[in-house]
């Protein structure tokens, strides 16, 4: 999954929150709580990078926590809340 290029679904909007954000995808009606703002940042970035390893440098995440990006990525992915480009 490193080196998919990855997005942000058009349709989900995210909504700031003190433990990170929401993410609601207004075509499936998912609602998806981020718990942690590395990974907003990271689901927010992805447009802008080449690929997922690529945006997690960007981010400043530690390659030690990149399992943990991927599996929760896995996740939004499942649920639509980010898509392939």
């Amino acid at each position: 999954m490193l080196d998919n290029a990855l997005e942000l679904d058009p349709q989900v909007a995210l909504r700031p929150e003190p433990f990170g954000a929401l993410a609601y995808h207004y075509g499936n009606r998912r609602l998806v709580f981020l718990k942690h703002p590395d990974i907003v940042a990271v689901a927010r970035s992805l447009g802008e990078h080449p690929t997922l390893a690529d945006t997690l440098l960007a981010c400043g995440i530690a390659e030690s926590r990149w399992p943990s990006f991927e599996k929760a990525l896995a996740n939004l992915r499942s649920s639509e809340i980010i898509r392939e480009r």
